[in-house]
């Protein structure tokens, strides 16, 4: 432990990589509390996967791999509501489309890629070790958009969540919501992918925040709760992997997945 807050001094990728566990924490104990209460963790699921086209047509393009990841988010998001909303079907079949044609995309475009990507295997598996400054204000851009969104609209959020019959009684524009929501999914799950990776992201998603439904009945409080969760899974799980020299995303993943065990045991012991 004294040799890495040794090295968080002297090295400024630690420091960035604790800032981007930061940012990732913020964005995700919000969107993960409103995708447990709505049950939609298959969305997210589906957004991480189909984000992976996006991923491999920037490497090839030689452009920024998350702008490509931002672009395949939003508009799977987008396709996805549009499924739900004007066709009336459900999100599976159209979920389990983007889902795998978005990893045959990014495959196929990774493998015509001239060399050895070695980046983009970070993003499938996670390496908050490699977050630059530029990446950074990427995040905290993205962060700052759904602090924004969730401040503006919280009330309907929290509305169309728990009961979207009923929020269309109180005049609420559930089609609006329910799309914002589902950018909101988009947006943290390219945060999330520089920390533990595009196969990893439903994890965190929903981990910390079914923890804390275990202990709160409000959404906020399960926010708040969620966000100091995932703060500690992240920095545990990171000074972990820097000290053993492990997988920093599947190392995160781990510690989280113990955190809901013990949680559920303390749950039992509570209401014994």
């Amino acid at each position: 432990m004294t040799e890495f807050f040794s090295a968080l001094f002297n090295n400024t990728f630690l420091q960035n990589a604790i800032l981007a566990g930061v940012l990732s924490s913020i964005a995700c104990g919000i969107t993960g509390s409103f995708v447990v209460v709505k049950r939609i963790s298959y969305v997210g699921g589906g957004i991480a996967h189909a984000v992976m086209g996006g991923l491999g047509i920037a490497y090839f393009l030689n452009l920024n791999p998350l702008y490509g990841a931002l672009t395949f988010a939003i508009v799977s998001a987008g396709i996805i509501a549009f499924v739900k909303l004007k066709l009336n079907n459900s999100e599976d079949t159209v979920i389990s489309a983007l889902w795998s044609i978005g990893m045959a995309t990014g495959i196929i475009f990774a493998y015509i890629t001239p060399g050895y990507n070695v980046d983009l295997l970070s993003f499938l598996f996670g390496n908050i070790l490699m977050v630059s400054s530029e990446t950074l204000w990427f995040l905290a851009i993205l962060d700052i958009f759904i602090l924004g969104a969730v401040f503006l609209f919280y009330r309907q959020l929290v509305y169309v969540c728990f009961d979207e019959e009923y929020s269309t009684l109180r005049g609420i524009n559930t089609e609006m919501i329910y799309t914002l929501l589902l950018t909101l999914i988009a947006l943290t799950v390219v945060i999330l992918v520089q920390s533990v990776g595009l196969i990893l992201v439903i994890a965190l998603l929903t981990l910390p925040s079914a923890i804390s439904a275990l202990f709160s009945k409000s959404i906020f409080k399960m926010i708040i709760i969620s966000i100091i969760l995932i703060l500690s899974f992240t920095m545990t799980g990171f000074v972990f992997a820097f000290n053993y020299n492990l997988p920093s995303g599947a190392t995160i993943i781990l510690i989280s997945g113990v955190g809901y065990i013990l949680a559920h045991g303390l749950k039992k012991l509570y209401y014994r």
